[in-house]
């Protein structure tokens, strides 16, 4: 059995319940804990644990981030956690729940700000990091050990202790032989935690979840399991691989190979980021074309920053609206030439929209690109558009003096105009 602190890195023995150098509680320990390199790192509350950072009033208190009453949960602390709520919950309910709580409307800027710091932390042990959002992301730490003269588990206990000092936020790691039970094991023991799942307990430690515990496997999926009496991993595990491929296709080959605990997927650097949007939710219901445009416009500037400083563009543009009675519409354009420009954006989008506002109230509204290419291969030019060199220059043109002055700084006619109802926060 290894173990080691995790607050001084000291080996340690593992029946200690303290570590006899600097007499820390967080002793890690586990039979496989120097032979395993596959680690998940997922920030804890990310945005509230933000927030609190940002306001020492708040430490001790219930803070939710998210929308007014008709948005949701964008996170919550553990102390709200503690009176039932939970991120992607109605405002409302969460309010219910925890009417002391307090609400904070979301800063993503600040929040990819912190994220970037992580991030670089994260690079500084591996290049190979991949980022699943903001505030998580998969390490391959194979390798490193004789780089850093720490075997992984320690760089990433190393590194968990970087980031409480010098960003003052926490996060947990989950430490594996594969990506499916790294992201398992990161969520056993949260806040703060450090938890491993090896070779020789995977099956078994698998074996008794219900199959909710498989990411991928969604509501609809886990409905249809459950009619044919698959509702554990110990089924998925007893079943014949033929049977479930018959009954499911592919996705039961897929099921039956992550109960059995194979992940064959590489930790991918570059394979982090598949679309880029953001909606938002109205405080009343909307109808009018002119204000959806209007609220269109400024979704579509967001995605807009959001691409270029990522650096990447997108070739189809993806609407979403959800109406009062929530029957939500999906409607994607295919473009000849990616983009990651607000106007193209807005204008290709608006199409789409002038067809939907047909006297329907909506209650939410987002945009969004997806297929996803290199800034280097967007916008060099619609010979079907004349004036879209102009449009585009004088943007490119806003975008620098913005980065000089601010956000604020500049503005466009139609983000100026007085919105009809207040929308809440942009979600991604």
């Amino acid at each position: 059995m290894s173990a080691f602190c995790r607050d001084c890195f000291s080996d340690a023995a593992e029946s200690s319940a303290r570590c006899k150098v600097c007499g820390g509680r967080h002793i890690a320990n586990h039979k496989e804990l120097d032979t395993l390199c596959i680690a998940h790192l997922d920030c804890d509350a990310f945005y509230a644990a933000i927030e609190k950072r940002d306001n020492p009033s708040l430490v001790n208190k219930p803070v939710i981030v998210g929308g007014a009453k008709r948005g949701v949960v964008s996170t919550c602390c553990y102390v709200a956690r503690t009176f039932g709520v939970r991120s992607a919950m109605p405002m409302f309910q969460a309010l219910r729940l925890c009417p002391q709580a307090t609400v904070i409307k979301p800063n993503m800027a600040k929040y990819a700000e912190v994220a970037r710091s992580v991030r670089a932390l994260m690079r500084e042990l591996t290049p190979l990091v991949e980022p699943l959002s903001l505030d998580e992301a998969y390490l391959d730490l194979s390798g490193t050990e004789r780089l850093h003269h720490l075997t992984p588990a320690k760089s990433m206990a190393r590194l968990a202790k970087r980031i409480d000092d010098e960003l003052r936020i926490t996060v947990s790691i989950g430490l594996s032989f594969n990506k499916f039970l790294a992201k398992l094991a990161s969520e056993l023991d949260k806040p703060r935690g450090f938890a491993v799942i090896g070779r020789a307990e995977a099956r078994t430690f698998l074996r008794d979840k219900p199959v909710a515990f498989i990411r991928g496997a969604g509501v609809a999926l886990q409905a249809k399991l459950a009619r044919d009496g698959i509702t554990k991993i110990a089924h998925l595990q007893d079943a014949d691989a033929k049977e479930l491929a018959k009954r499911y296709g592919s996705t039961g080959l897929w099921l039956h190979r992550l109960a059995h605990a194979e992940d064959s997927r590489r930790v991918n650097p570059e394979g982090e980021l598949k679309s880029v949007s953001s909606e938002t939710t109205f405080e009343r219901d909307i109808a009018k074309p002119e204000d959806l445009e209007r609220i269109l416009w400024q979704q579509a500037e967001r995605v807009s920053e959001r691409a270029k400083s990522s650096d990447v563009g997108g070739r189809t543009i993806v609407l979403k609206l959800k109406s009062a009675n929530f029957r939500l519409k999906t409607r994607s354009t295919s473009l000849e030439e990616a983009t990651q420009l607000a106007d193209r954006i807005f204008r290709t989008a608006r199409t789409a929209l002038v067809r939907e506002a047909d006297g329907t109230a909506y209650r939410l509204l987002g945009v969004g690109i997806t297929n996803l290419c290199p800034a280097h291969e967007c916008d060099k030019g619609d010979l079907l558009d004349p004036h879209g060199g102009k449009r585009a220059a004088a943007e490119r043109a806003i975008d620098r003096v913005r980065s000089k002055f601010g956000g604020a700084a500049v503005g466009k006619g139609r983000s100026l105009k007085p919105s009809p109802a207040k929308p809440l926060p942009a979600r991604r």
